[in-house]
């Protein structure tokens, strides 16, 4: 408990300082740098880093994909990029085909193209929409978290029904029903939060309003998504035989076992919010 405490005091201030200074490249230098070290650790747990050349160009991939998608001139080439990369990987294996396998570069190429997009999709949110970009990624990130920790405590306390034993033997229905609950109910808070601080802010005037229903809503289904991420995670480390995905964060594992929640959770949430935006002006 006490690693876990040490832990989140330090990662949490980081990740509050990375939200309070709004920066848009701070945003994609840490969706790389979480990318490349999630990554980092899957090539680990699955044993493929000993095959240096593939890994290498596997964690340069990762890092560079979020700026892929910050820098126009590579956004409008972003398929010739993508298949410029499958090219050089499998031409690499043409070299290595001794030492290294077709699944093992295929799996190589699935996790360098998938994980950092996914998680990008936090920086993404922050370049379309800017002016409420704060409030969307503490929803977005906290909504997950929460029902994570929700799940957690309902489980302990009163869970009885095995979810799933043989992938997660913890997870119980009563915690999964009880981690969805806790998500709903702190999006309803942080809405009208949201809204109150803009009150504050402009004398007591509302300057815009936000549909909770809808986040309510939405908040639900990213519960669900992430548990989804995070049973996919624990199914890898089951077949990997591997209790963690590392050690950076000493009491919680590593990077990916706090982000693989959020691998489904925040490409759907920024979907969502291009398909219908739940903030608007009065």
């Amino acid at each position: 408990m006490a690693k876990r405490i040490i832990s989140a005091a330090i990662a949490i201030p980081v990740g509050i300082l990375i939200i309070a200074l709004n920066n848009e490249l701070l945003y994609y230098i840490a969706m790389a740098l979480i990318s490349a070290a999630a990554v980092y650790e899957l090539l680990v747990a699955t044993k493929y880093l000993k095959n240096r050349t593939i890994s290498a160009l596997s964690l340069l991939f990762t890092a560079a994909t979020p700026f892929l998608f910050w820098v126009d001139a590579l956004k409008e080439n972003i398929r010739l990029i993508y298949f410029g990369f499958l090219m050089i990987l499998f031409t690499v294996l043409l070299f290595k085909h001794e030492k290294a396998r077709f699944e093992q570069v295929a799996l190589t190429a699935a996790i360098s193209i998938a994980i950092p997009i996914s998680l990008s999709s936090i920086a993404f949110i922050r370049s379309a929409f800017p002016q409420h970009a704060t409030f969307l990624i503490v929803y977005t990130m906290i909504s997950v978290w929460i029902s994570d920790a929700g799940a957690y405590f309902v489980g302990t306390l009163c869970g009885k029904h095995k979810m799933c034993p043989k992938i997660s033997p913890k997870k119980t229905w009563e915690g999964f029903i009880g981690g969805i609950v806790t998500s709903g109910v702190l999006s309803v808070i942080m809405c009208f939060s949201y809204e109150f601080i803009d009150t504050l802010i402009n004398n007591g005037a509302h300057t815009f309003r936000v549909n909770w229903i809808y986040l309510t809503a939405l908040a639900l289904v990213i519960s669900v998504l992430g548990v989804v991420g995070d049973l996919t995670a624990s199914l890898v480390k089951r077949e990997c035989s591997v209790k963690d995905f590392g050690n950076l964060l000493p009491g919680h594992g590593g990077v990916l076992d706090r982000f693989d929640s959020v691998l489904c959770a925040a490409p759907f949430a920024y979907l969502m919010f291009q398909l219908y935006f739940p903030v608007t002006p009065i």
